[in-house]
């Protein structure tokens, strides 16, 4: 027991806690509550895990509930985005809920915090309630309207609501303590007055509750028992449960907000306003550019459901944030890859080679595993003839002892086929090699069982025949910034790191085997790294992504 004790999160004690004091298994209810003004991004994927991990331990419900109290920003885009999201990551929630379902109901507990001398509506500007909210070390001074009776209160509330009001003429404020430490005790406003058509109610509402009054009251409707946020929602506790107090029912369960800290991915970005600015500007295609840390942005590329829902938890929860590298993120995909894609052959920087004496019309079909790692997945024949393609670094006409690659009389192997040795290039006139000639050892085809396939030799090599290569646009992703904290430095534009190669686009040529593939199907190219067929695969074009290399070529730069 105190093995098990000791490897709960922190997270974990205060639901074990309660457990053992005043709630009931049944009690429990966790709910993901994300605002639909953006796509969601690997740090929102973190909180989804998290929450419905939690549901699934205990077998308790979890909500999808959406903070939709801000119609300028937010649309059903997002909505619908946000759906596809955390289906993909492969967890179901209980009830789909929106702080919208609650308009009339907050409006009613707003009434009667006026009625009760707890609210009153504030007819100055927003620049001015913030001038008189003070600072942390002097207390803010009242409001001159703060006195106003409740009469005329809930008369000019009542016109705020159906749109008689312009908009900035009136705000309601919760009455606290303007000399309260916290600054956000110090009468915040609930409601603004807004005539923006919200993307669920249209035009019903011309006034928009406030996150903080939404929020816990919203958690309390649907009766959540623990509300996790993240650390800077700490300072919002107190007002979270002020609020609460105004309302609460004694014979229902009442909500409790804890707080975990914010992991944030080096090498990128996960502001949704700056992701925007990214999209705005052109700096990506798109919201699920591969090069996005959204969870759309991540799938396109190749990252699995598996893969983001294993580095969540290899990360955990604590109470001070940290900066988590990307590789470790990329090593779960490989991870996941690994074990469950097939490996195929692509070149992706061409050179031609000539076996000079093997047949002209001469073609093999070759067996080839589809994954070492799995051998349910079977094999795949692999054409091979006289014209082959390699990788063009694969080659030196002159190299040292430690160059294991293909180069002038040394022999090299070429996976799941013969040995080769180089005899001759060809180049044109300015030196550039067209062709290297070579010759093969027919007794040495891998798996024949004939004493020269046995023969070891330090390099081997993937390959792709030439009359049988299938073209492909092939895009080689990397790391959208190239600073590890790019908006870390208030004083620098985040814009600033962006890394100029994030995105190299070339040809490549595939061994036929891919011929019929769809969107989303993941390959190991052989040697290179691990590929994903992009949704912009045509009949007659395919195109992969780069998921991850094979292994972190960051790793010597940063060292």
């Amino acid at each position: 027991m105190a093995k098990e004790e000791a490897s709960l999160n922190f997270l974990e004690h205060i639901i074990e806690e309660d457990l053992r004091n005043n709630y009931k298994l049944s009690d429990l209810c966790f709910r993901f509550p994300p605002e639909p003004n953006g796509y969601l991004h690997i740090g929102h994927a973190t909180s989804i895990c998290l929450n419905f991990g939690f549901g699934l331990k205990y077998n308790a419900p979890v909500n999808l509930r959406f903070d939709d109290t801000n119609p300028i920003k937010e649309e059903q885009e997002f909505v619908d985005a946000i759906k596809r999201d955390v289906q993909w990551l492969g967890f179901e929630w209980a009830k789909e809920c929106y702080a919208s379902d609650y308009f009339q109901q907050l409006y009613d507990w707003a009434v009667q915090l006026i009625k009760e001398g707890k609210a009153y509506v504030d007819s100055q500007s927003s620049e001015a309630i913030a001038q008189q909210k003070g600072t942390p070390q002097i207390p803010g001074t009242n409001s001159p309207y703060r006195d106003r009776s409740v009469e005329e209160n809930l008369e000019l509330f009542e016109k705020m609501k159906n749109g008689e009001t312009p908009e900035g003429q009136h705000v309601l404020r919760a009455k606290i303590d303007m000399a309260s430490p916290n600054m956000l005790m110090r009468d915040p406003v609930m409601y603004r007055v807004l005539h923006k058509p919200h993307h669920r109610t249209g035009t019903d509402w011309k006034i928009y509750p406030m996150y903080d009054w939404a929020h816990g009251e919203s958690d309390y409707i649907e009766q959540i028992s623990h509300s996790f946020c993240t650390l800077e929602f700490l300072p919002h506790r107190e007002l979270y449960d002020w609020f609460l107090d105004q309302i609460y029912d004694p014979t229902k369960l009442r909500p409790k907000q804890r707080e975990f800290a914010r992991r944030n991915l080096s090498h990128t970005v996960v502001s949704k306003r700056k992701l925007a600015q990214l999209v705005e500007k052109g700096i990506v295609k798109s919201w699920d550019d591969p090069r996005m840390p959204t969870i759309a942005g991540l799938r396109r590329r190749g990252y699995t459901p598996e893969s983001i829902r294993n580095f969540a938890e290899s990360i955990g929860v604590g109470k001070r944030e940290n900066l988590i590298d990307v590789s470790h993120l990329e090593f779960h995909i490989r991870e996941d890859l690994n074990k469950k894609v097939p490996r195929i052959m692509v070149v992706l920087d061409p050179v031609k080679i000539v076996i000079t004496n093997y047949p002209e019309d001469k073609v093999e079909w070759l067996e080839a595993e589809n994954n070492p790692e799995d051998d349910a997945m079977g094999t795949r024949k692999v054409p091979f003839s006289r014209e082959l393609y390699i990788e063009r670094e694969d080659f030196k006409e002159e190299a040292n002892r430690k160059f294991f690659r293909l180069t002038i009389g040394k022999e090299v192997r070429l996976k799941n086929a013969y040995i080769i040795k180089a005899t001759n290039v060809i180049k044109d006139e300015a030196g550039n090699i067209l062709e290297i000639h070579c010759t093969y050892d027919e007794e040495s085809r891998s798996g024949s069982g004939t004493e020269a396939s046995k023969r070891k030799v330090k390099g081997t090599l993937h390959w792709v025949s030439i009359p049988h290569a299938i073209e492909t646009e092939v895009r080689l992703y990397d790391r959208l910034f190239v600073e590890a904290a790019p908006d870390a430095k208030k004083d620098t534009d985040f814009l600033e790191f962006l890394n100029p190669n994030s995105l190299k686009i070339v040809t490549g040529y595939a061994e036929p085997s891919i011929e019929k593939v769809e969107a989303e199907d993941k390959f190991q190219f052989q040697r290179l790294g691990y590929f994903t067929v992009d949704r912009d695969t045509t009949d007659s074009k395919i195109v992969f992504n780069r998921t991850v290399p094979l292994r972190d070529s960051w790793e010597k730069i940063e060292s």
